[in-house]
């Protein structure tokens, strides 16, 4: 029943978590997204700052209160 009712709202999707890039695959649609693994972090908050190429750009170049990590 679920089936008919939502599966016209779903994909097939497959999302590689790596250690260097993070890759999401949708069928049909091929790779839609392949970011760098890296986040930046404020310090003491653990507040997300940046993802990605983003973060990637922060890392060694932050203040101490900002911390981008692989």
């Amino acid at each position: 029943m679920f089936n008919g009712l939502f599966g016209w709202l779903s994909s097939d999707i497959g999302i590689d978590l790596g250690t260097a890039n993070t890759l999401v695959y949708v069928k049909d649609q091929g790779i839609v997204l392949r970011e760098p693994s890296v986040v930046a972090v404020q310090a003491g908050t653990n507040k997300v700052l940046a993802v990605g190429d983003e973060a990637k750009r922060m890392l060694g170049r932050t203040p101490a209160n900002i911390v981008a990590v692989r």
